[in-house]
């Protein structure tokens, strides 16, 4: 492709399209038609950046002539040259031939090279956006199949390291050895947990919306069982009610992320003694929001820190337990879903964590 910014000019008169020409051909490389049947064929088989048309031409008008172009050749930008002043050619113009610009006639030669300079500029960054996009589009897939196909790979392993560790904590009686598979265990289920907190991350920031119908009993029902088998809840007392009478439709994935990361901070900062550990979760679903509060009796969050937690690697304690993802994930799938989350929380006396949720059409993301 040459350098130049390539011209079609559709005129129904020789002369114009000589005159023009040779005014131009040095600046661009010119393209011309006698009519928009000719203009029409250059547009599909050349590679055109800027369209200048007459308004006023036998058969098709330059407003109609633009109109067939879109269906063939929607990407060069288009300018129309008008003769005399007929605001319903201009409005026509606009809406069905999505003109960038006027020029009256007749046209004046710096006039017209400004507004093809100018229309180009307008042509080369759009085409630029689209391949960004085109890329961008094609990262993202990339990155889904990525990021599932890791966690997938590290996780099996993982997860045959668990289970002879535990068969083999059967079989010997030495308390050292046993001692040595318990660290094993213990990294391994660090392991794993921020494997479920990368994907929780994922689907909470990259992936779009899939609005569905929530049951929130059902998720939460499914969601207990996996908190027991993950945490050590025998010296919890857990609380859970869910209030819903009315339908409710959000990303379900996205509940999850915030109800698994509320939950699990639940467990992990609480006080190591002073009595009974508790934490309680409530979900009411009332006219068009949910609201899902979970509230805990652990060590609280200083002042100093409650503006920063929900910031990317944050931490509000020096306890060596989280990555700090965690509130993170849940103010992003919140903020995504138009909700709101707010905070409340005192030192050795423990956390209050509310989050507001619209419900939700598909037409709306």
């Amino acid at each position: 492709m040459s350098d130049k910014i390539h011209v079609l000019y559709i005129d129904d008169e020789d002369n114009n399209l000589k005159s023009f020409r040779a005014s131009l051909r040095k600046d661009f490389k010119i393209f011309t038609a006698i009519d928009a049947e000719e203009g029409l064929r250059i547009a599909k088989e050349e590679e055109i950046h800027v369209v200048i048309a007459d308004q006023r031409m036998p058969g098709l008008t330059g407003t109609e002539f633009f109109e067939q172009m879109i269906k063939i050749n929607p990407d060069p930008i288009r300018i129309l040259l008008t003769g005399y002043s007929d605001i319903a050619s201009v409005i026509d113009a606009i809406n069905k031939g999505e003109v960038y610009r006027f020029i009256d006639k007749p046209w004046n030669i710096e006039q017209i090279k400004n507004s093809i300079k100018n229309a180009a500029d307008i042509f080369f960054m759009r085409r630029e956006l689209k391949e960004k996009t085109i890329k961008l589009q094609k990262l993202h897939s990339e990155m889904n199949q990525f990021v599932y196909s890791l966690s997938h790979e590290l996780r099996g392993p993982l997860m045959s390291i668990s289970g002879i560790s535990k068969l083999a904590k059967l079989e010997i009686s030495d308390p050292n050895a046993l001692e040595y598979f318990e660290m094993i265990d213990t990294a391994t289920g660090k392991l794993d947990d921020f494997i479920y907190k990368m994907l929780d991350f994922y689907r909470s920031t990259k992936i779009d919306h899939k609005i569905t119908e929530i049951h929130f009993q059902e998720i939460v029902n499914q969601q207990m069982e996996a908190y027991r088998e993950k945490f050590d809840l025998t010296h919890f007392k857990v609380d859970v009610q869910v209030n819903q009478q009315i339908p409710f439709f959000c990303d379900e994935a996205k509940i999850r992320v915030i109800l698994n990361n509320l939950f699990s901070n639940a467990v992990q900062f609480q006080k190591e003694h002073g009595g009974q550990k508790w934490i309680s979760l409530t979900i009411d679903v009332v006219e068009e929001n949910a609201i899902i509060a979970v509230e805990d009796n652990g060590i609280g969050i200083e002042e100093r820190y409650r503006a920063e937690v929900f910031n990317l690697f944050a931490r509000a304690t020096q306890k060596n337990v989280g990555t700090g993802l965690g509130l993170y994930m849940v103010k992003e799938a919140v903020e995504q879903m138009g909700g709101k989350i707010d905070l409340e929380s005192e030192v050795n006396e423990g956390t209050t964590i509310t989050v507001t949720l619209p419900s939700l059409n598909k037409g709306e993301f």
